[in-house]
């Protein structure tokens, strides 16, 4: 498994979905950066891809 499929995988993990969306909060995707030693723009990079939209924007940019 590449770096890249194991990103997907833990990023899928933390996300939910509700009315047929995915969702993962702007708090998790930073925490997932984090933990992952990944980019934050490389996780927003991989949410794009896996059409899953980040939420509660801690900049306020996505409500």
């Amino acid at each position: 498994m590449s770096k890249k499929d194991d990103l997907i995988n833990h990023i899928l993990e933390r996300t939910r979905e509700t009315d047929g969306k995915k969702k993962l909060t702007c708090a998790e995707a930073f925490k997932l950066s984090k933990e992952l030693g990944a980019g934050t723009a490389e996780i927003g990079r991989i949410c794009n891809q896996q059409n899953i939209r980040i939420c509660k924007c801690q900049l306020g940019l996505f409500p």
